[in-house]
């Protein structure tokens, strides 16, 4: 069985930086694309941030040269650095993997639990 486990996730003055990881544990043979998405009260999930296993990356335009996603493939764990917060950044974040098991034949999306970034003075 595959687990997704955030953390670092909390509460940061505007302006502020957090870290989140992400890291994956269980029977995993290959991991591919991994990301964070958000999700805002009464907004729809949106992806914030993705790095392939090569390590390019991509990011929304509003988080741009304030977030950085990283990963450490020996680890299996991604991570976001989030600097120059800003109340807009409050959400639930969720780190998403694409994730290849031994006992199935192709990738498959596994999920979080999510960790709550509330960004307030």
């Amino acid at each position: 069985q595959v687990q997704l486990v955030e953390s670092g996730g909390g509460l940061v003055q505007p302006g502020g930086s957090l870290r989140l990881s992400c890291a994956a544990s269980g029977s995993i043979k290959s991991i591919n694309a991994m990301a964070w998405y958000r999700q805002a009260p009464g907004k729809q999930r949106e992806r914030v941030a993705g790095i392939t296993s090569g390590g390019s990356t991509n990011y929304l335009d509003s988080v741009k040269g304030r977030f950085t996603i990283s990963r450490d493939n020996a680890k299996k764990t991604v991570y976001l650095q989030m600097n120059s917060l800003k109340p807009d950044d409050t959400a639930v974040y969720y780190c998403n993997a694409q994730i290849l098991t031994p006992t199935t034949l192709w990738y498959r999306d596994y999920w979080g639990q999510g960790t709550q970034v509330t960004v307030s003075s």
